[in-house]
């Protein structure tokens, strides 16, 4: 059975059950069997416990040892999608090739594998520099002074301990194929290209999504093609880029989709939303939750050109959700939590909606009966609320949502009765042939309609967002069936 399009799991290993890659494993064969076609493990090369959790590697080909290795990885692939990073932009300065770039300056062989501020801009172009696009309020630039005593402005788009690639160089190339090489070997069928956007630089632009920058995705991913692998472009940005960015990869996520959703449960609403999923890239990963926060640049303009929701209207998510948090998403957000991402609002899904069952299982219903595949993070799967005292440990605004869930807390979750809603939600929506099909959306007022059409299947996603109810009502075989998205209802359908 070809389960390339069911609902894929989004998670840290060692943040998840018994915390390494064989327990993961034992979970999808036991408590989430037949659950989930594929799972996107965040990065586990070592470390996994760097400065960015694992998205600052020392050795992108190396499983972290603590985890387990990469036969676990390829065992865990024979019965699954698996889905691994690939941070084409930078690697950790504790890597032995920046380690010895600060050993030896330009005669070390890594030199070129390393973007410096003077391979891209000339000293004096100070107006060139000022157009850079910033995801952080921190420099572009990090100087750093070698063993010689020369300080070099290094390129780092995230943080300092985050070294740009060039990967326009021979190195940069070399560097990127050995990654390849790894996932081929292992049973990765699925690479998400993260921070692509950012990596190609050139003067005189904003150095973000340039005509390059499509040609560099295009050619990494007809090498991923080669070695019978996909691209995920992982990009946050205008409504309209992201359009233009799916015609010319194979997937992109639906970042729009969070905050649109949270929209239309606030509001009563769901316009904007109808008029995005007429509109939306079909080639599409469609998520409400992930290790980042909801981002809200994904909906807004870009200058005088108007964005998915107006000013006023993102002003209210964000102000909603930090009142149905109370206030503890103000508290992981911005400076307030040393948060570096400008566009996130940092809280669990569940409780962005105010830990209210029933609206949370109704946003999961518009996910997974969207265009696209479908993914559902592990704090969100297992409806999991906002991690204060993790948050108050490191003092990292994502760790509000980036919650430890060892073996006993998964089996507690799985008793909640959310939690059984949503994996039934989850295993109906696997079961239905029509999703293969044609997709259409239609809405009057309050009320939306998914509808999917094959030959012999039909199924129908209902949902009234002035009175929070919604309905499943599917074709199969000539048999029509009706079923509540509600937590009543889905455990009537699970046991039926």
């Amino acid at each position: 059975m070809n389960r390339s399009n069911d609902v894929q799991l989004i998670t840290y290993v060692d943040r998840l059950g018994g915390g390494d890659i064989k327990a993961l494993n034992a979970l999808f064969s036991n408590q989430l069997k037949g659950v989930f076609g594929g799972v996107h493990l965040l990065p586990f090369f070592y470390p996994i416990d760097g400065e960015d959790a694992g998205f600052d590697p020392i050795d992108h080909t190396e499983v972290d040892s603590r985890l387990g290795s990469w036969q676990d990885v390829g065992e865990l692939g024979e019965n699954m999608d698996i889905m691994a990073d690939m941070i084409v932009n930078h690697m950790s300065a504790q890597s032995p090739q920046f380690l010895d770039v600060l050993a030896n300056g330009q005669s070390s062989p890594f030199w070129p594998l390393f973007l410096t501020r003077d391979k891209v801009f000339a000293a004096d172009e100070h107006q060139d520099i000022a157009k850079i696009y910033r995801p952080r309020p921190t420099p572009c630039f990090t100087d750093i002074t070698l063993q010689n005593g020369q300080t070099v402005p290094f390129w780092t788009t995230f943080t300092s301990n985050q070294i740009d690639i060039d990967v326009a160089s021979e190195a940069g190339q070399a560097y990127l194929e050995r990654i390849l090489t790894a996932f081929e070997r292992n049973n990765v069928d699925l690479i998400r290209l993260d921070a692509a956007g950012y990596a190609i630089k050139k003067p005189g632009t904003n150095c973000f999504m340039l005509e390059e920058t499509f040609d560099f995705i295009e050619d990494l991913s007809q090498q991923a093609h080669s070695r019978n692998m996909k691209c995920l472009v992982e990009i946050h940005s205008y409504y309209k880029t992201q359009i233009e960015i799916a015609k010319r990869c194979d997937m992109v996520y639906d970042f729009a989709m969070p905050p649109l959703v949270l929209h239309s449960l606030f509001s009563g609403d769901p316009s904007a939303l109808a008029n995005w999923l007429q509109i939306s890239p079909r080639n599409c990963v469609t998520v409400l939750d992930t290790h980042d926060g909801i981002g809200i640049v994904d909906v807004g303009p870009e200058g005088d050109k108007p964005g998915l929701l107006n000013a006023a209207q993102i002003d209210s998510l964000v102000e909603q959700i930090h009142v149905n948090s109370n206030g503890q998403s103000r508290e992981a957000t911005g400076a307030a939590a040393s948060n570096l991402d400008l566009y996130q609002v940092n809280c669990t899904y569940y409780n962005a909606l105010g830990a209210n069952d029933q609206a949370y299982l109704i946003a999961r219903a518009v996910q997974i009966f969207s265009p696209g595949i479908p993914q559902v993070y592990y704090a969100g799967l297992f409806a999991a609320e906002n991690d204060m005292a993790l948050l108050a440990k490191t003092n990292v605004g994502r760790d509000i949502n980036r919650p430890y869930l060892d073996e006993q807390a998964v089996s507690e979750s799985l008793e909640k009765p959310v939690v059984k809603a949503l994996i039934a939600l989850i295993r109906l929506r696997n079961s239905l042939a029509a999703l293969a099909g044609e997709f259409s959306v239609t809405q009057q007022q309050n009320i939306l309609r998914l509808n999917w059409q094959a030959e012999q299947s039909a199924a129908q996603l209902t949902v009234d967002f002035a009175s929070l109810v919604a309905s499943v009502t599917y074709n199969e075989e000539g048999l029509e069936r009706h079923v509540d998205v509600s937590v009543d209802g889905l455990a009537q359908s699970a046991a039926a």
